[in-house]
This record gives C-alpha cells, sequence and structure tokens, in this order.
C-alpha cells in the first residue's frame, strides 16, 4: 500500500509539474509558440515522462483550459450562493465571471489561446459545466418565486451566449474596465427586464 500510495504521489506530481509548466509557457508565449521541449524542461522531465502523462501538446493544453474552466466555475458559485436571493445572485455570478476574464491570464488561457488551440467541439464540451451551472442557478431562482416558471434551455442559452461574448468583446478592449463597466450596466437591464423587475431592484409585486 506504501509503495502504491508513493508511485500515485509520484505521477500526481509528475502530472502537476507539467500542467503548472505549460499554463505558464502557454500564457508566456502562447499555444504556437510554445513547444513540447520547453514544457519538459521548465517541468524537469524527460520527453517520455511527459508522454506517459499526455499525448499532445493538444491534449496538455485542453487539461491546463479544463482546470481553468473548473476555478472559474468556483468562483461563480461562491458568488451566486453569497447573495440570499437567486436573482441576485445570477447577477453576481456572471459579475465574478466577467471580472476574472480580466486577469491576464486567464484571458490569455481561456479567451485568446483556448479558440486556436481547440476544435469548437472540444470547447462546448469543456464549458459543459459552467453553462450546467447556470441552469442550475436559474432553476432556483424560479424555484424561489424570482422569475417566472419558463423553459429553462433557452434562457440558459442565450445568457451564457451573451456572457462568453461579452467576455471576449472585453478582453478585447482598449479600456478593459470601462468595457466591464458598461457590459455590467446592460447585464443589470437584461436580467431585470427577464425577471420583470427594475433594475438592481425587488422584483414587481402584481
Amino acid at each position: 500500500m506504501s509503495s502504491r500510495r508513493s508511485q500515485q504521489e509520484r505521477t500526481r506530481a509528475t502530472t502537476d509539474a507539467l500542467l503548472s509548466s505549460a499554463r505558464e509557457l502557454f500564457v508566456d508565449h502562447g499555444f504556437a509558440a510554445t513547444s513540447l521541449g520547453a514544457i519538459c524542461d521548465r517541468a524537469g522531465v524527460t520527453r517520455g515522462a511527459f508522454y506517459h502523462h499526455f499525448s499532445n501538446k493538444e491534449q496538455i493544453f485542453r487539461e491546463v483550459y479544463t482546470v481553468e474552466q473548473k476555478e472559474l466555475a468556483t468562483v461563480v458559485r461562491r458568488a451566486f450562493w453569497s447573495q440570499q436571493d437567486p436573482w441576485d445572485g445570477m447577477f453576481a455570478g456572471c459579475k465574478a465571471l466577467l471580472e476574472a476574464s480580466l486577469e491576464p491570464a486567464v484571458r490569455r488561457i481561456t479567451l485568446v489561446e483556448a479558440p486556436g488551440a481547440l476544435d469548437w467541439v472540444a470547447l462546448r464540451d469543456i464549458q459543459a459545466g459552467c453553462k450546467e451551472q447556470m441552469h442550475k442557478g436559474l432553476a432556483i431562482a424560479v424555484e424561489a418565486g424570482c422569475i417566472p416558471a419558463r423553459p429553462l434551455a433557452p434562457l440558459t442559452s442565450l445568457l451564457y451566449g451573451a456572457i462568453c461574448e461579452s467576455a471576449l468583446d472585453i478582453a478585447r478592449a482598449q479600456d478593459q474596465h470601462a468595457a466591464l463597466r458598461d457590459t455590467l450596466t446592460q447585464l443589470d437591464l437584461l436580467l431585470a427586464g427577464a425577471a420583470g423587475r427594475s433594475a438592481s431592484g425587488c422584483a414587481h409585486q402584481e
């Protein structure tokens, strides 16, 4: 058992070193300009060790991107549950995602490099968890009476697509913080309209 644990620990340590090194290089130089040799050198492992864990550069980028998406999902989830009103939580979660996308390393991996490094199907598969999280948030809002009951699949796609496109626009803006402020203003109005509320206010009473 001790030997098995030790082997698992070594395997985990090697994988973590490769992922960390790859992420740093992808952020600094981009996917196309990063070589497998550079990743191995920075991680302090041989090419043989790399191929024991990953089949190619695209696969390790996919793993790096997957980790980024999981961390973003955690940020969004915490923001959602920080609010008592689930619909306020929806705004808080979307805001947290857009703000996190301004962090240079996150922006480089998720918004700049990912569309070129991975195909569209792979991107959608990895993003499915974040989209499903938004669907769950909407379901909670409906159950709490924050918004009227309605088909949630199309609403999820509309909101999730808008947030992803907005994150791209903010990342490409000359003044990213101004773009973020303008986007959040419009997001407030958009969510208020979807819920039948005044912006940044409570639900309209019948």
